[in-house]
């Protein structure tokens, strides 16, 4: 599965649209201007809110939480102790799973594992259209609206990082 984000529409308060590879609609990407942290709804074509994705207030370290039905679903923030500055860990409410977010989060050219298991792919490479980039889930199991969220908050995370510095 495969699907288009038009990058140069992101940010808080920007609403764009993630389409499949025929250029059908899928998810609405909410962002929610005016509010004390970021955050972010994406919603189906009817309008549902299938996640929910906002900063979290009190962390040491910039971090987004992840939500499905008023559930945590996942915590991502920046890997510490990792020589790459562009690594970032997304810890899964169970507790027990965690995925690895790696690549140049900023060129959007990254990927997402699971134990050393390819989930998505993240890449401009495909693409001709312009501030446009791919995400390519690479498992039939995997839930592709979390690892939308997960691409979203990590570009987020990454670029928010970029203008601290």
């Amino acid at each position: 599965m495969r699907f288009l984000v038009r990058d140069r529409l992101l940010g808080i308060g920007d609403d764009y649209w993630i389409e499949d590879d025929r250029g059908n609609k899928v998810f609405l990407v909410d962002g929610k201007a005016m509010r004390v942290r970021d955050t972010f709804e994406l919603k189906d074509t009817h309008g549902r809110v299938l996640i929910d994705i906002r900063q979290k207030m009190f962390a040491l370290r910039d971090t987004m939480v992840i939500e499905r039905d008023g559930e945590p679903l996942a915590k991502i923030k920046r890997k510490r102790l990792s020589l790459l500055r562009n690594h970032y860990r997304v810890a899964l409410a169970d507790g027990r799973t965690e995925l690895d977010v790696s690549g140049k989060i900023l060129d959007r050219e990254f990927a997402v594992e699971y134990d050393g298991e390819l989930l998505a792919v993240v890449s401009r490479r495909w693409l001709h259209v312009r501030e446009t980039y791919g995400v390519d889930i690479v498992r039939d199991d995997a839930d592709p609206a979390l690892l939308i969220a997960v691409a979203v908050c990590v570009i987020h995370l990454a670029e928010k990082e970029r203008e601290d510095d």
